[in-house]
């Protein structure tokens, strides 16, 4: 072909300029590593080694190599031999393949290496380059094997890795990456590999490995600075812009995703020869993403052009083409199932503009969740010597199951006549396992679906699924009457295998039916008195509005029927109506009292209700049922007490929407009898609604009601609902008002009393006397409060409560309580007015405020002994005691020594005493001794430090003495 000729010239030219030396066992330019599973029974792999060759200054060592070491991730190597040899771009390089089965011990992850001793020499950015031949070449696959992935396979690259570039120019390389099982592909960039030993098993980055823009100075546009990147999503990478000639190495790895999980990887070594010269890189016009559905003929054309209008090369590459890297076919099971995309005009020089127009007659078999890839690669002609520049274009085709084609709806007859029988054309798309789901919703506004757009739009509910092979289905499940049904179609693809060939078709036409009213329509359930026994109810219906008194035969009937509960199913017969259907007669409207054996009662029950009609068969002559009405229930109303409010709810089990209407809310303060004011118009969305009174009356126009509920009152409520059917047959028989049973609460009160505000009758040491509290063991502290207020406090206060602490920080703990209105409390018979105390008001309903401020008082202590007394035995100063009016003593401990600071005396107790005795009695002589009294006091402080007292005393035995 034209194309190999051009490319032939090119290697040529690389080989003139670059001057490699045949001795060298240079030959190595680029490859990759791919698997694909070949068993279903075993974890048995196709693997295979890629690898391109120089062939004009590597080709003695191409010749030589035969074989290589694989390293299969689990331990064990196996030699390979090539399986084959393509030449390609003029035989100026080759395409080899080395290809080994290997089964796996089990599931796990394995990296798969293969080195190759030599990559080809002067390659700039693996500097020194004149030596680049002496680095090896390495690279790797990684695979997660599970039994989950059945026959995965790693995605095959489609587009040789050798290109050329020009100095100043953008350049760009697309792999043309193709997953046969579906999977999604994600790029990055990675860094050339080499390994330690000519058959390593594990790879390293080069060392001297540089990134390309080391190389370049500024971008195409002149901008800075310049950028090396690669699309995660198309895989296109481009450098913008080489900066100088030469040959460049670089990689990427391709990721290979599943359902969010990463299931392998592949890395691939490509390389590119970059030129100085004046041609410019040829234009390929930007080609939109198509979806269409399968079967569908595709025709889209591909323009490039050249500007420096020269001819140009159009060739595609991707999985819908069934041909390899070498441009050769490949086996059907390595790509997609036929039939196989063609490119008309492809691969062949023309003048510009040139046009080639890409062909794809697609089938069922080709569905799959992700697209398909289309890479177009054009290629310019110019005149020898100069080297030929290359622009990609990829585009994305996804290929959806195509709708269900002519879906019909209409009645049918059942037993009960509620059924929908459905119709649709054959359908054939699909692998085997394919099957129809059958989707449904009230109402029929069909709203356009966006293009390309899978499965079926919002709000519909999936009620059955039928075999692909069906054209018919009958639905009977919860229909009701004069509702409008929506339904669509859908078939459902399975993933034969385990990859991401599944999903749905395009929905098919939306079918839309009202179903015919046969029976009559309750129009109003209210409750009209509320009791425990023979409360009233009114309920009320239309006539059968699809019926004509002449349509069946006469006489016919009503029987209506009543369970308990809002959802209540247990139906027992109340009433028995006979009518002609006559506009003028009084028959749809039923008071329901109760019976004696059965009566109702409103206050503790909602109430459901349906009505069977039935007409005269003109053959039996016997009353037959056409059809039972949809079920209603009675507004059921709850009260919930809150501080000072009371929260309403309501529901109703009902046929028709009272959602985003607005409903009355009456209250009575008099009792259940009433009156009752209506207080609030509230616009409610969803059940159960809801409301919370605090007292207020908004609707004043029956008078003004408001003031602060308070919880010694009880109040009564009911509640007016307003409703309408949704479906257009019933809409217009206006709004319907129902009301609740009354329903009576008392709101509670959580407001408590403000805490007051203490004061104590404390101690002024400074300002006592020595005779203060002379001889008093007992003391009394006085306490005064004032009571709190404010805005949102209870000021009913019934008692205060005092808290006491002998110590602090100890924790305060009640001590007693007074009634109110008393302020003051004398806490007496103390042995010290040491302690602390805070108070609380309690409100008539028993709730305490917060504590007080807290108020603490502290003992003034005081403590004189004397230095001489005569323990004689005449009454009078025969002991060591304190001085008169010690004060808040707890303990005294008493040591005494003589002057040569021997213990003679030792004792301890809460007062002192000494009779001037040795501690084993024997009495002491007149004379000076020495003590030291630690002496502790009541204080607030339970760990207080003691006073110590260091003195002389004097003892005189003869005569009496004095203080």
């Amino acid at each position: 072909m034209r194309f190999l000729y051009i490319l032939g010239f090119l290697g040529l030219f690389f080989c003139a300029v670059l001057k490699p030396t045949a001795s060298r066992a240079t030959h190595v330019r680029a490859g990759e590593i791919t698997t694909k599973r070949i068993s279903q029974t075993s974890l048995t792999y196709r693997i295979t080694f890629t690898a391109y060759f120089d062939e004009v200054k590597g080709k003695p060592a191409a010749d030589q190599a035969e074989n290589y070491t694989f390293c299969f991730g689990d331990g064990t190597t196996a030699d390979v031999r090539r399986s084959s040899r393509v030449y390609i771009n003029g035989r100026t390089s080759s395409v080899n393949s080395y290809t080994v089965v290997h089964t796996y011990p089990g599931p796990g992850t394995y990296t798969i290496g293969v080195t190759v001793p030599n990559r080809n020499a002067d390659t700039k950015n693996l500097p020194p380059a004149a030596t680049s031949d002496q680095i090896r070449f390495f690279v790797s696959t990684t695979i997660y094997i599970n039994a989950a992935l059945l026959t995965n396979s790693t995605p095959v690259m489609l587009n040789p890795p050798l290109d050329s570039g020009r100095v100043g120019q953008k350049f760009c390389h697309n792999p043309a990456a193709f997953d046969a099982d579906g999977d999604s592909l994600a790029y990055r960039l990675s860094v050339p590999q080499t390994s330690l030993t000519d058959n390593g098993c594990v790879g390293r980055a080069i060392p001297s490995y540089q990134d390309p823009t080391r190389f370049s100075t500024v971008r195409e546009g002149g901008g800075t600075p310049p950028t090396f990147s690669i699309d995660a999503r198309t895989g296109e990478l481009c450098w913008d812009a080489p900066g100088e000639i030469g040959q460049f190495n670089f990689a990427f790895i391709i990721e290979e995703w599943r359902n969010g999980v990463l299931i392998g990887e592949i890395t691939r070594d490509m390389q590119i020869i970059v030129v100085d010269n004046r041609n410019l890189r040829p234009i390929i016009q930007p080609i939109p993403d198509l979806c269409v559905e399968a079967g569908a003929l595709i025709t889209q054309p591909v323009t490039a052009t050249d500007p420096d209008g020269q001819r140009v090369i159009i060739a595609g590459f991707g999985g819908v083409f069934n041909i390899g890297a070498d441009r050769l076919p490949l086996p059907a099971s390595e790509l997609i199932p036929p039939a196989y995309a063609r490119l008309i005009n492809g691969d062949i020089a023309q003048n510009q503009p040139a046009t080639a127009t890409f062909s794809w007659q697609t089938s069922c078999n080709q569905i799959r969740q992700a697209p398909y890839d289309v890479t177009f690669k054009v290629t310019d002609v110019p005149q020898r010597p100069t080297p030929a520049l290359v622009s990609f274009q990829t585009f994305r085709i996804q290929i959806v199951g195509p709708s269900i084609k002519n879906l019909t709806a209409r009645p049918t007859a059942t037993a009960n006549g509620r059924a929908i029988q459905l119709s649709w054309s054959p359908y054939s798309c699909g692998n085997p396992g394919t099957y129809i789901a059958i989707y449904r919703k009230e109402g029929c506004d069909d709203r356009p679906v966006p293009p390309c757009t899978t499965g079926v739009p919002p709000g519909y509910t999936k009620i059955a699924q039928v075999p692909v092979t069906a054209t018919t289905y009958t639905d009977t499940s919860s229909l009701r009457r004069g509702i409008s049904y929506a339904y669509r179609l859908v078939a459902v693809y399975p993933d034969v295998n385990g990859g991401s060939n599944g999903g749905v078709s395009l929905a098919s036409n939306q079918a839309c039916l009202n179903l015919p009213l046969l029976s009559p329509v309750i129009t109003q359930v209210t409750v009209d008195s509320t009791r425990d026994i023979n409360g009233q109810i009114t309920l009320k219906w239309t006539r059968p509005i699809g019926l004509n008194p002449g349509d069946l035969g006469a006489p016919y009937q009503y029987r209506l029927q009543r369970a308990t509960g809002l959802t209540g199913t247990t139906f027992t017969p109340i009433a028995t109506i006979n009518t002609t259907l006559s506009p003028t007669a009084n028959d749809t409207t039923f008071l329901d009292r109760g019976t004696t054996a059965s009566p109702l009662n409103t206050t503790a029950n909602p109430y459901r209700y349906r009505i069977e009609f039935f007409y005269t068969d003109a053959t039996t002559q016997q009353l037959t049922r056409l059809d039972v009405t949809e079920a209603a229930s009675s507004v059921r109303l709850t009260a919930t007490p809150a501080n000072r409010q009371i929260t309403l709810a309501w529901q109703a089990s009902v046929p028709w929407s009272n959602d985003a209407r607005v409903h009355d809310v009456y209250r009575s303060r008099t009792g259940p009898n009433g009156p009752f004011n209506k207080i609030r118009e509230v616009t409610v969305q969803a059940q159960p609604y809801s409301f919370t009174d605090d007292g207020s009356d908004a609707f004043t126009a029956d008078g003004n009601t408001s003031r602060a509920l308070s919880a010694d009152s009880s109040y009564c409520y009911r509640v007016m609902t307003r409703g309408q059917y949704t479906d257009s047959q019933l809409s217009r028989l206006g709004l319907l008002l129902n009301y609740s049973q009354v329903i009576c609460a008392t709101p509670t009160d959580t407001t408590r009393p403000c805490p007051p505000t203490l004061s104590l009758d404390s101690l002024n040491c400074a300002s006592l006397t020595s005779e203060s509290f002379c001889n008093q063991t007992s003391f009394t502290n006085q306490l005064r409060w004032t009571p709190g207020s404010g805005p949102t406090c209870d000021a009913n206060i019934a008692t205060y409560k005092i808290y006491y602490a002998r110590y602090r920080p100890d924790s305060l703990q009640a001590l007693t309580s007074v009634a109110a209105p008393t302020t003051s409390f004398a806490h007496s018979s103390l042995t010290t007015v040491a302690g602390c105390y805070y108070v609380t008001a309690v409100s008539a309903r028993g709730l305490e405020s917060r504590p007080s401020n807290v108020v603490c008082n502290e003992a003034c202590p005081s403590l004189a002994l004397p230095n001489v007394f005569t323990p004689n035995g005449d009454g009078k100063n025969d002991v060591f005691v304190p001085l008169a009016c010690p004060r808040f003593v707890e303990r005294i401990e008493f040591v005494v020594y003589n002057r040569w600071g021997a213990k003679l005396y030792e004792g301890s107790g809460p007062t002192l005493s000494w009779d001037g005795r040795s501690s084993d009695g024997a009495e002491l002589p007149t004379g000076l001794y020495y003590y030291q009294a630690t002496v502790h006091y009541a204080l607030l402080n339970r760990n207080a430090p003691p006073q110590i007292l260091k003195s002389w005393v004097q003892i005189i035995r003869e005569g009496s003495g004095s203080r």
